[in-house]
């Protein structure tokens, strides 16, 4: 599917730029080495860049994405002593716990390397000569912190003392930022400074540093700037702070540091400093590439024929428009400047912010831990994308788009079409339809006129999605995709196919045909986004993994999106449908909430606390004769009556609905206005049902259908007819309208229709003095998708959700 390896799969012939083609050199910020990256860190930079990779590749696009590890400076020395061990030794330990959660997560990186490589050292070094030949480098004193008992001057992070700001005296602010009152500070401003290592106090000493003449650069970088924003349509808010730091003023930029863990300086004079990590850094995407390739030139000097397309969160951005282009710039080569840069916002967590410092948050190895499909958390992820502002995660969310989105939209509309097409119309459970899994002929689909401008409309969505991910608006792109999903849901309703298919089995084969070709587009169209997915949709459509899914002008896949008819031959044999996505409960969220609640280390003494009280539990057991034997608190005589239970809440739960099949349906014999069916309900026998729906449905509609049983009333004669059951239908607010609740065609006829986050057994029969049914009934409707629902919820069957067929906002009795 495109290309579907990620940073663990076998290496491949590294690609280049081919002539006339389109070349798309894509990179994501490093993320750096000092913790587990965390859910924000992931939609912010690799997970973005890899869904445009993605579709980079499903277009026909040459493309590479490049990422890796950031290694260098001091929050990785300063890791190091926490941990107490080595520089080397931490990022080889977070390199491999960044990879594995990048793996997990399907990021389908060319090339996953890091910066403390000898080709950094390589290309870094060879950067600086040219800046150094050209004289765009100055030297100036800096005045900093020096441990004479570490001998070495004290990095920010390195230094602890007591806040200058007046009424805050915080004694452990760090030399960069006090955690107390919030201020940014210099480590010389402390009061009382002392050295985190060694715990001695440091003296102010002259340090020489080399720093890029930045204000010499300007003319060159805003002419570049000016251009480039506009032909490369940057986000507004890589513009807007873009344009702060050149509003604010170019200044001189230090690029070196007193460091030992680094790029060492190649001058004479700097032998004993590194360069600065913000200089080195963006460079690593360079270096990176030689890993890559040792042609890697022909992907960073050769502007001509090389888009460059860059992800990061907003914090990054200067250094990415300003600092990283200036130093291009400087040397006076050829480069591959960047040409786009997608920018996100923050993703904020529950009531807070997401930290690594801090641990707070869901962690890459978190999201594996749950259990809860990748696929998910790509998609609920990218949804969620903080494109224009900050977002926010939060469990219930997570399962709202899951349950109604994924399971009830795309999964419902996926299984329907794949279990229709597997049954066997011989076989009695099949109740006389199918085609043995094998895609029917459907001549003359494109003059079947429902079929015909459903072509249109999918071909019209395709069209604007391309245009949204040209444009990397990738959250936009996958809604537009998932509106074509909710499109064939509405296809199918309003071809009745079940029905078709003995009317008209033309017409249902032209259907089935056109609905599995639009299963495979899907797959196409998400594979970005949810690889997985696609795979086992490529699975059960029985095509081979290494299926080539494209979206390529060339090869006329984006005209035949509006013939989707076309895209899986008749005779073709389809796998065997599964459901695609599991629903997830409310007791599941809850318990995921309380797990992830405060930070990391907040979790490690909550665990430690519940093993300690396990542990003193069990020696409170007493073992006799080999039997274990707890001790139990007395009761009072009181505490040992049983009590009355309480009368169970009123809600959902307690209503007993069922799928149910009409077998047989005829009018009241006296009564112009009712009929009398005969609806099997999974008890051997049928159930007789009195409803008053002659002047809204034929009486030929109401044979051999699927509908939605309460089962539970108590029963009621009507005209001399004992109805033992009530089928449920929704009225228009006009009372103009009534359509029956149906179940998809593939439930199973029995089956409990339910509703997520509502569970609990129902009455055996519900007590009319309780009012149970009257005040449930107040909150059942139907919403704008047509999906029936109690308050929010849909009614929920192992096949999907149950629908009507045009009112929306309608309420079920």
């Amino acid at each position: 599917m495109g290309d579907l390896s990620s940073g663990g799969g076998d290496r491949k012939v590294p690609k280049l730029p081919i002539p006339g083609k389109r070349n798309i050199l894509i990179t994501s910020a490093l993320p750096y080495v000092n913790n587990v990256p965390h859910l924000g860190n992931i939609i912010g930079c690799v997970l973005s860049a890899d869904v445009y990779a993605r579709y980079c590749r499903l277009r026909g696009y040459n493309t590479i994405y490049m990422c890796g590890t950031d290694e260098y400076g001091t929050a990785t020395e300063t890791k190091a002593l926490e941990e107490n061990c080595t520089p080397q030794q931490i990022c080889d330990k977070y390199h491999a716990i960044h990879k594995e959660v990048y793996d997990w997560f399907n990021i389908s990186f060319d090339e996953f390397g890091r910066t403390s490589t000898p080709q950094q050292t390589e290309v870094c070094q060879a950067i600086f000569m040219k800046l150094l030949e050209n004289n765009w480098l100055s030297e100036n004193t800096m005045q900093q912190l020096y441990c004479d008992t570490c001998q070495r001057f004290l990095a920010d992070r390195l230094v602890e003392g007591v806040c200058p700001t007046q009424g805050c005296n915080y004694d452990s602010a760090r030399g960069d930022q006090c955690e107390k009152c919030g201020k940014l500070l210099n480590p010389t401003e402390l009061q009382d400074p002392k050295c985190k290592v060694c715990r001695n106090t440091p003296r102010i000493r002259d340090t020489n540093h080399l720093f890029l003449e930045l204000p010499l650069l300007k003319d060159k970088l805003e002419e570049y700037i000016n251009h480039v924003s506009v032909a490369g349509s940057w986000s507004q808010n890589a513009i807007q702070s873009t344009n702060a730091w050149l509003k604010e003023g170019l200044r001189p930029r230090c690029i070196t540091r007193d460091l030992k863990w680094g790029v060492p300086v190649p001058h004479d004079n700097f032998k004993d400093k590194v360069f600065y990590v913000w200089f080195d850094a963006p460079i690593g995407y360079v270096s990176i590439t030689s890993c890559y390739t040792s042609e890697w030139e022909k992907w960073w000097k050769n502007p001509e024929n090389v888009e460059l397309y860059q992800f990061m969160g907003k914090d990054n951005v200067p250094f990415h428009t300003v600092m990283f282009p200036s130093t291009l710039l400087g040397t006076g080569e050829n480069w591959t400047m960047l040409k786009t840069i997608s920018v996100t916002e923050y993703l904020n967590y529950e009531a807070g912010k997401f930290s690594k410092s801090k641990g707070i948050g869901v962690f890459g190895n978190d999201a594996k831990d749950t259990n809860i499909p990748v696929e998910v958390w790509r998609y609920y992820l990218l949804t969620n994308r903080p494109e224009v502002s900050d977002t926010l995660f939060t469990w219930a969310d997570l399962q709202a788009k899951l349950n109604s989105e994924l399971l009830n939209n795309l999964g419902n509309f996926i299984n329907r079409v794949l279990s229709f097409i597997a049954k066997d119309p011989a076989l009695e459970d099949g109740k006389g339809v199918g085609y043995c899994s094998v895609i029917p002929e459907a001549p003359g689909a494109e003059s079947h006129p429902l079929t015909k401008t459903f072509g249109e409309t999918v071909g019209d969505y395709v069209q604007q999605y391309l245009e949204a991910m040209e444009k990397v608006k990738l959250k936009l792109g996958l809604k537009i995709a998932m509106a074509i999903s909710g499109e064939g849901n509405g296809y199918l309703q309003e071809s009745k196919f079940w029905k078709l298919y003995k009317e008209d089995y033309h017409s249902c084969s032209v259907v089935m045909k056109t609905a599995a070709g639009l299963v495979y587009l899907l797959a196409c169209l998400l594979e970005p986004f949810m690889p997985s997915f696609s795979l086992e949709v490529l699975k059960q459509l029985n095509l081979p993994p290494e299926t080539q899914v494209l979206l390529s002008d060339e090869k006329g896949d984006i005209e035949r999106a509006r013939r989707p008819w076309e895209f899986l031959p008749a005779g073709h044999k389809i796998g065997t449908p599964e459901p695609l996505f599991k629903e997830l409960t409310d007791e599941e969220v809850e318990l995921f909430r309380q797990k992830f609640a405060g930070s990391q280390a907040d979790r490690i003494l909550k665990a430690e606390a519940e093993a300690k009280e396990l542990v003193e539990k069990l020696q409170k057991t007493e073992v006799s004769d080999g039997r274990v034997k707890k001790q139990r608190p007395t009761k009072s005589a009181a505490e040992a009556k049983p009590k009355a239970s309480a009368e169970a809440e009123i809600s959902i739960c307690r209503l007993d609905i069922r799928v149910g099949l009409i077998t047989k349906a005829q009018k009241h014999p006296d009564a112009d206005s009712l009929y009398v069916e005969e609806i099997d309900v999974g008890e051997g026998q049928p159930r007789t049902v009195v409803s008053g729906l002659v002047k809204y449905i034929p009486l030929e509609d109401m044979q051999n259908r699927k509908v939605c049983v309460l089962c539970n009333l108590k029963p009621a004669t009507m005209r001399g007819i004992k109805s033992q059951a009530m089928v449920l239908a929704a009225t228009s607010s006009d009372h103009s309208k009534v359509e029956l609740v149906e179940p998809p065609q593939s439930a199973h006829v029995g089956e409990r229709v339910t509703f997520p986050g509502f569970e609990g057994s129902p009455d055996d029969v519900l007590n009319p003095k309780k009012k149970v049914w009257e005040t449930v009934q107040l909150d059942l409707h139907t919403d704008k998708e047509l999906v029936a629902c109690y308050k929010d919820v849909p009614f929920s069957t192992s096949a999907g959700v149950c629908k009507v067929s045009s009112i929306c906002g309608g309420t079920i009795r």
